[in-house]
């Protein structure tokens, strides 16, 4: 576990901070952790969030520099979601759970 400083990261808890950002950071984690089989290009995953360029670049060197995404190729690079990663497999479990839509006598379900 480390930040950009190549400090690290003192808890589990530290990480997932890292990791999950805040607002725009987090929808580049939940592009990737609802799609595990698909590979994304940075401009891929600016057109899926609606986000900055440099913001989808600094987060995906966020999410490589913790392990939780792997960069693949160069020409252009593709980026996917490391599913072999404890806390990765962790947060996209909570994340389904999310998704899952709610008891009929509830809400409707959830949009993402």
């Amino acid at each position: 576990m480390l930040t950009g400083n190549n400090r690290r990261l003192k808890t589990v808890f530290d990480e997932l901070e890292a990791g999950l950002g805040c607002g725009a950071q987090f929808r580049v984690l939940l592009q990737l952790a609802l799609h595990p089989d698909e590979a994304f290009t940075a401009y891929g995953l600016v057109r899926a969030t609606g986000l900055r360029t440099p913001d989808v670049n600094e987060q995906l060197g966020r999410l490589v520099e913790l392990g939780w995404a792997e960069r693949q190729g160069s020409s252009p690079a593709m980026y996917r979601l490391r599913l072999e990663n404890e806390v990765v497999q962790l947060i996209r479990g909570f994340l389904l759970e999310l998704k899952r839509p709610e008891p009929s006598n509830q809400k409707q379900p959830r949009q993402w």
